[in-house]
């Protein structure tokens, strides 16, 4: 009995010793447990996250693509204001497994940047989302400092701030911090670009240092210059319905003065200006119209129009303070090369603000030219286009000037030039010259001002 009785004893004590070791287990394991939850709700939510990350970038390369294909369209196929949804399916599975939700901003007048924000989440857990924001915008032809169809020389006493290309060869003698660029690995260069010329030389040339010549580069594509004419019309009938057209002045042309309140007093040019002998352009024709307005009739003031746009069948004097975003379009359809209209720089031509806000594209179907009676210290803030001719100051013999800054872009057909040397010695023109690139122009040209062929790229990408 007695060794009974110690077993049952015993055995009520191990059962204690386990009930004990379970309480002990438990009281470690629940937190464990809580601990290891979190855990994996942590693990689920960062799938989650990254999920719907990824449905949001597919909402980005979606409309990406839509963009390439329908370049026009800010309103994702349907006509109607956003936002739009799309269900996201799983290529595996063919399930359906999130969504992604588009809100698209089109581009501002003048401007090609659309600003598309995705919202992506799963169908497993909707309430986790996670948004992508994304600025595309189609490079405009503004993208260069220079851009030129014919020989450019860059002289010792010029630097250039900004990209430069040609569709010929470059002399280069100063001062250049961005890719300096031509179309051709060899060319002949001519008598105008100076001694040694006429030569033999490479796409690129000249006596720049080191530290600019390390941006040549040869040969390159070349640009089509003809693109440039073909939204003549389409820009005329815009300016019609919806800007400021002018036509034809019966008198000399028309005179615009840009204010800084963002309005524009519009003249007629009765008669222009005298001055010594007749003018010689970069292509040695001799010029022998007057490039001064004298007497003005005043016609009215008026606003930048929403669109932007002012088309003029007629030559055409441009100076003032620009307010805001506007191209000056001087052309007359079809193209007459003895009646092609010029466009006139007789004095300054500045923006109100140097921060993208105000905009100005000057095209001339023949040439841009400053007047003959220009000041010694001239400013011009312009993107200009000079389709069928050329960006210049006629050669005057003697008429000598001091200081011409640009700020923006140059494009010309024929070669430019605001200074005309002999050997060394500046016979015509302005002595110094400053060119600086105006980078906004490169996604927020002027309006209605051409555009490259390479379609949309991306300009930045955020994420939430």
């Amino acid at each position: 009995m007695t060794y009974i009785l110690k077993y049952k004893n015993q055995k009520g004590a191990l059962l204690i010793y386990l009930i004990i070791i379970i309480a002990v287990f438990t009281m470690i394991m629940f937190p464990v447990t809580a601990i290891f939850s979190g855990k994996l709700q942590l693990l689920r939510t960062s799938i989650d996250r990254e999920e719907a990350l990824q449905i949001a970038e597919a909402g980005i390369n979606y409309y990406q693509w839509h963009l390439a294909h329908f370049e026009k369209d800010y309103q994702d196929g349907t006509g109607q204001p956003g936002p739009y949804t799309h269900n996201y399916i799983d290529y595996d599975t063919q399930e359906v497994v999130g969504q992604f939700i588009l809100t698209i901003t089109p581009p501002l007048t003048g401007s090609s940047i659309v600003i598309v924000k995705s919202v992506g989440h799963t169908n497993r857990n909707p309430s986790i989302t996670r948004t992508i924001t994304a600025r595309f915008g189609i490079p405009s032809l503004a993208k260069y400092a220079f851009l030129s169809n014919d020989v450019i020389w860059i002289g010792s006493n010029e630097s250039v701030s900004g990209q430069v290309q040609s569709n010929n060869g470059i002399r280069f003698d100063g001062f250049g911090n961005a890719p300096i660029q031509s179309a051709k690995p060899t060319y002949m260069c001519p008598i105008s670009q100076g001694s040694p010329c006429p030569t033999v030389k490479n796409g690129v040339w000249g006596s720049a240092s080191q530290e600019t010549q390390n941006f040549w580069q040869f040969p390159v594509p070349a640009i089509d210059f003809s693109s440039m004419t073909s939204d003549f019309p389409i820009m005329k009938s815009d300016a019609q319905s919806a800007g400021i057209y002018l036509p034809p002045s019966n008198r000399r042309g028309y005179s615009l003065v840009f204010n800084s309140d963002g309005t524009i007093n519009i003249y007629k040019v009765k008669n222009r200006k005298n001055h010594p002998g007749n003018g010689t352009d970069t292509t040695g024709e001799i010029r022998t119209e007057r490039t001064d307005y004298n007497e003005r009739d005043f016609q009215y003031t008026a606003n930048i129009p929403a669109n932007g746009l002012i088309y003029i069948e007629d030559d055409v004097w441009v100076e003032g303070v620009v307010n805001g975003r506007v191209t000056v379009v001087a052309a007359k359809l079809p193209y007459n090369s003895s009646k092609a209209p010029i466009i006139f720089i007789p004095n300054d031509i500045v923006y109100n603000s140097k921060n993208g806000s105000d905009v100005l594209g000057l095209i001339a179907q023949r040439d841009v030219v400053v007047s003959y009676s220009a000041p010694n210290d001239l400013e011009i803030n312009a993107a200009m286009i000079a389709q069928n001719g050329a960006t210049q100051f006629f050669y005057y013999n003697g008429n000598i000037k001091d200081n011409i800054t640009i700020y923006g872009s140059i494009m010309t057909f024929y070669q430019w030039t605001w200074t005309w040397i002999n050997g060394s010695t500046v016979i015509s023109g302005y002595r110094n010259t400053s060119s600086i690139y105006d980078g906004n122009l490169l996604y927020n040209p002027p309006p209605s001002f051409p555009v490259s062929s390479s379609g949309y790229q991306i300009i930045s990408w955020t994420s939430d």
